[in-house]
């Protein structure tokens, strides 16, 4: 980037993380960062959000650096993703997958890493869904839903919003696939499992 490049992606970026915490709370003060840069091929950092929703949200902020660029859908001009889990934010424990809130991040972080250079290329909207191939490390098998969380706008496009990722087990994938989503993500809110991708309960569907 230029020097008016970088200075409007630092404005974007305050602008940007000022509707997040609107949206998703106060930001906690730590960030984990990728010991090589999202930009140049390496992980995404992580941000968190343990203050609005019994649990911790976990949000990445690379996907749209600047304003009109990046990923979008629908509803949004720009989006970034944030998933959640119940167990209460322990960054020292992110590391330790034999703990629950380690396992959950574990899963969060691969979920995110491996949904974030997609979004750059496919259009991801709200009650889509994903099925990973069996063999991918990590996150084979498995599946999500997409939802919006919040807006900054009651007309869609907004200019920004989250892009809501939650982990579903197959059986719900299919009742998606043949009701659609949002029957899905009805079923989730109802039985207060929205907006959370643990799945230490009994499937909806």
């Amino acid at each position: 980037m230029d020097g008016s490049d970088e200075r409007e992606a630092s404005e974007w970026y305050e602008k940007k993380s000022g509707w997040m915490s609107e949206l998703l709370g106060e930001e906690h003060d730590m960030v984990m960062h990728a010991i090589i840069p999202y930009a140049i091929g390496g992980g995404l950092d992580l941000y968190y959000y343990p203050n609005q929703v019994e649990g911790t949200g976990i949000a990445t902020k690379e996907l749209c650096e600047l304003p009109g660029q990046g990923s979008s859908s629908k509803l949004f001009q720009n989006y970034e993703m944030v998933m959640f889990t119940r167990h209460p934010l322990d960054l020292d424990l992110a590391q330790d997958e034999t703990t629950p809130f380690g396992a959950a991040h574990k899963s969060i972080n691969a979920f995110l890493n491996f949904m974030a250079p997609y979004s750059a290329e496919a259009s991801l909207n709200p009650f889509e869904t994903c099925e990973f191939p069996a063999e991918m490390d990590i996150v084979g098998g498995r599946c999500l839903i997409f939802d919006y969380y919040g807006a900054t706008s009651e007309d869609f496009p907004a200019e920004f919003g989250m892009l809501l990722l939650i982990e579903i087990f197959p059986s719900e994938m299919a009742f998606a696939r043949e009701n659609g989503g949002d029957a899905l993500i009805k079923l989730l809110r109802e039985r207060d499992h929205h907006p959370y991708s643990d799945l230490d309960r009994e499937p909806v569907a």
